[in-house]
């Protein structure tokens, strides 16, 4: 999937010269957290966002730094400051030159962008104009939908079979002898793990191979130095 299939098309958004408190109140009332911020030609000049509105002289939460900090920032930086608690405008506040994404951005590449910049959002833009925004909300949505696509006709019990085996032995902690066996969509997993992690991801990949309907966990544990053995819990607790 790309950003253009999952984003928001009819974005909402605010100019340079919008008010503090008509752009609080538009986020208020239209439930977002973030207004993409456009010149008059519709030129995507920055964004607005709740973080821009924690430090402000109307809640009495001004920025407030060390005095040794204050020496070797400068007077710019505190001039900045001011601004940017006590401006009335959204440009006093807005973050310039945001990152943005385009149309064709894959949904990786949108995550990644996300976590490596700390941002809960993305414009995306088509040549100078804005064309939609991308959010963490947006993301969700899509794992939501994925949910709900057509099954697969071919997720028989042998199709199954092979692309979980194919799935786990692809990876550096596969079990050892790892075996499955599928009957009317009910997956059991059978092998020795040497690392609990290894049981979570096998069942993982059972859970997601489709047409699974149900996985049973007879994974085994064997400790690596010690030898000590155990059976996985599900067996443990049908024995007791």
């Amino acid at each position: 999937m790309r950003a253009h299939q999952i984003m928001t098309k009819d974005v909402i958004t605010v100019t340079p010269h919008t008010t503090i408190l008509d752009a609080a109140n538009i986020m208020l009332r239209c439930h977002v957290s973030g207004l993409p911020v456009l010149d008059v030609d519709g030129t995507l000049l920055g964004m607005v966002s709740q973080r821009d509105f924690l430090h402000r002289s109307e809640i009495d939460t001004p920025r407030r730094r060390s005095s040794w900090l204050d020496i070797f920032a400068g007077p710019g930086r505190a001039a900045e400051d001011f601004v940017h608690d006590r401006g009335r405008k959204v440009e006093d506040v807005m973050t310039r030159d945001p990152i943005t994404v385009g149309e064709e951005t894959p949904l990786d590449e949108l995550v990644r962008l996300m976590e490596r910049h700390d941002i809960k959002r993305l414009p995306v833009i088509r040549g100078k104009a804005l064309v939609g925004i991308v959010t963490r909300s947006n993301l969700l949505q899509a794992v939501a939908s994925m949910a709900r696509e057509i099954p697969d006709p071919t997720a028989d019990d042998d199709h199954i079979r092979a692309r979980i085996m194919r799935t786990v032995s692809a990876t550096d902690w596969k079990p050892a002898g790892f075996q499955v066996t599928v009957r009317n969509g009910v997956v059991h997993l059978h092998g020795l793990i040497f690392d609990d992690h290894s049981r979570r991801a096998a069942i993982v990949a059972a859970e997601n191979t489709e047409g699974v309907k149900e996985v049973h966990d007879h994974l085994s544990f064997v400790a690596t130095y010690s030898g000590f053995h155990m059976e996985s819990p599900e067996d443990m607790k049908v024995a007791s």
